[in-house]
């Protein structure tokens, strides 16, 4: 399945795209795509709904992030051996993990803001895991049930505030606008091989990234599994799982964001993003 949220920014509606494209209202059997409807039963119920049955979505509304009400949004850095090594870093000996902020959450094709003060705003197509059943020191091996779906993320941020100005990453990630998630919430029947996905980056038409998630250093799994000694994981939480290379701050001169700029992403099978860059 592919879930989706639409209509106006805080009113978004549950939804799913059918097989021929077309979005479906999923009101009359979920509030949310976000929650207990995240949960095995929950997932199973809505995929033996016939989609035929379910009302049309007319026009084209504006799709919001995949998933509603966040708890967490965790993020894993340095999580591409090439990215690492195009930042000038080390692949580190155990995950990087920071945090964005759920007000950075916005729409897949919302604007994405320049912040106030931002000299070096920069773009990061990220594959993204959202989790269905939740757990604590979750094994390995079973990692990959407790996933309802993968999505396509930008984690956007800004360097200067995350490495230059001192204190953790976070306050260079979790900027208003810089956490882009969907188009839609693919279910794993439709993504057998979460380790084997083309990814790629356009700015104005120009491709910047164009990797794949086989290149991971800790697979998605493991980040599951190791995450899960550190917090309780909840139906809903957002795993963002680092960025292949070709990032601005990797150009050789480095190249960021502007004002005007359009960026489009995506990632094999979990549909595209389009956002405009916009100033704060």
């Amino acid at each position: 399945m592919k879930l989706l949220r639409y209509g106006p920014k805080g009113q978004e509606k549950p939804g799913l795209l059918d097989a021929q494209g077309q979005l479906r209202d999923l009101s009359a059997h979920v509030p949310d795509i976000a929650g207990e409807a995240l949960l095995p039963a929950s997932l199973a119920r809505l995929a033996a709904l016939d989609p035929e049955s379910l009302p049309k979505v007319e026009g084209t509304p504006r799709l919001g992030a995949c998933v509603g009400q966040i708890g967490k949004f965790i993020c894993i850095g340095l999580n591409y051996s090439d990215h690492a090594a195009e930042t000038g870093a080390t692949v580190p000996p155990e995950p990087v993990v920071f945090g964005k902020w759920t007000s950075a959450v916005v729409g897949p094709n919302d604007d994405v803001e320049i912040p106030r003060g931002s000299v070096k705003t920069d773009w990061e197509v990220e594959l993204g895991v959202v989790i269905g059943q939740g757990g604590r020191y979750i094994d390995e091996a079973d990692a990959l049930k407790h996933v309802a779906g993968y999505c396509v993320i930008n984690d956007v941020s800004e360097r200067e505030f995350q490495i230059e100005r001192s204190g953790t990453w976070d306050k260079g990630k979790g900027c208003d606008t810089f956490g882009p998630t969907g188009p839609w919430l693919v279910t794993p029947d439709e993504v057998p091989d979460p380790q084997n996905l083309k990814m790629w980056l356009e700015v104005d038409g120009h491709r910047y990234q164009d990797g794949s998630s086989a290149t991971m250093v800790y697979k998605v799994a493991f980040l599951i599994s190791y995450l899960s000694r550190f917090m309780s994981l909840q139906p809903g939480d957002v795993i963002s799982t680092g960025t292949p290379p070709g990032v601005g701050m990797g150009q050789k001169p480095q190249v960021y964001l502007r004002a005007g700029q359009v960026m489009r992403l995506g990632i094999e099978g979990l549909g595209e993003q389009r956002q405009q860059v916009v100033q704060a």
